[in-house]
């Protein structure tokens, strides 16, 4: 374990010590320094303090650096499908059928797999099992994933999340026609209390948010953009379920009768952010998978 010692100067005076603390290396984030401090791994003046502490000019701050902890993931190499990359951000269009990181007695196969065998400096603050991770989409839906490499990336981009300020477009072909081209879906979502595994619109739930338009009409479908204002799990197959266009071939949430599609019909199409070190804005754009073409040629040709 690291021993780093550091004596407040006089413009850090009145600072909370979680801020000094974090501006002493580049790759310290306040979340991470609340971390050790609620763990006893900083003290000042020999004592242990409180995440909210402010400094006195003078005072003596040790911080007790914990060892890594041991990833139990394995790399795995593969062709991962990279639309960005610098020290700080990746950006990967992932195929349908691939989970996002792993989970107990799940270990192999996940794009968290791919990336660790890809680059070995991602970010920890989501844990063991989900490194670099700032925000998921399910297994059966492909498209733009962006994730952190360290964790004052990790902590810029959850907080563009949370201020709702990453663009976040998604194609998805639903049953039914919606016969108006534009339209917002506004209600909370939480977990169906008749079932545990899958999310419904409840009155107490989380407030979510999804804005969409029409791009084309079939006989009996309708291509769609949704845009995510929110971020909740399974927030488009849920929204577009409730107000009666449930996604093709969407084996939770849609009809029985479907589309054989091994899933549903949902595409992160285009991803944008502030860059968490040069403030720039970037915006990348992925091309529908080509099943996903294939099936819009057969419903345009019927």
């Amino acid at each position: 374990m690291e021993k780093v010692e550091h004596i407040v100067l006089e413009h850090e005076k009145n600072e909370r010590i979680d801020k000094v603390i974090s501006g002493l290396e580049a790759d310290w984030s306040r979340t991470q320094v609340q971390q050790w401090i609620k763990e006893g791994l900083v003290l000042v003046n020999h004592q242990p303090i409180k995440t909210n502490y402010k400094c006195n000019i003078s005072d003596q701050i040790e911080i007790s650096i914990p060892d890594p902890e041991v990833l139990d993931v394995i790399p795995e190499g593969m062709d991962l499908d990279i639309y960005f990359e610098d020290r700080d951000v990746i950006v990967v269009n992932k195929p349908k059928g691939m989970v996002v990181h792993p989970a107990a007695g799940h270990l192999t196969g996940t794009l968290v797999n791919g990336l660790m065998a890809h680059c070995k400096d991602l970010s920890g603050i989501n844990g063991v099992l989900r490194p670099g991770i700032v925000h998921r989409i399910d297994k059966d839906t492909s498209g733009l994933l962006m994730v952190a490499k360290n964790d004052k990336a990790h902590e810029h981009l959850v907080n563009q999340l949370v201020a709702k300020t990453v663009t976040r477009k998604y194609k998805a072909l639903v049953h039914g026609n919606i016969g108006h081209d534009y339209g917002t879906i506004d209600a909370p979502i939480a977990r169906d209390p008749k079932d545990r595994q899958s999310m419904t619109v409840v009155e107490n739930g989380k407030h979510a948010v999804t804005h969409f338009h029409v791009i084309e009409r079939f006989k009996d479908f309708t291509f769609v953009e949704c845009r995510l204002e929110t971020g909740r799990t399974h927030q488009i197959r849920v929204h577009m379920k409730y107000i009666g266009f449930p996604l093709a071939g969407d084996p939770k949430y849609g009809p029985r009768k479907t589309l054989d599609l091994n899933g549903q019909a949902l595409h992160a199409a285009v991803l944008g952010f502030t860059h968490p070190r040069t403030e720039e804005y970037l915006e990348f754009e992925a091309p529908l998978p080509k099943e996903y073409e294939e099936l819009l040629e057969k419903l345009r040709k019927n």
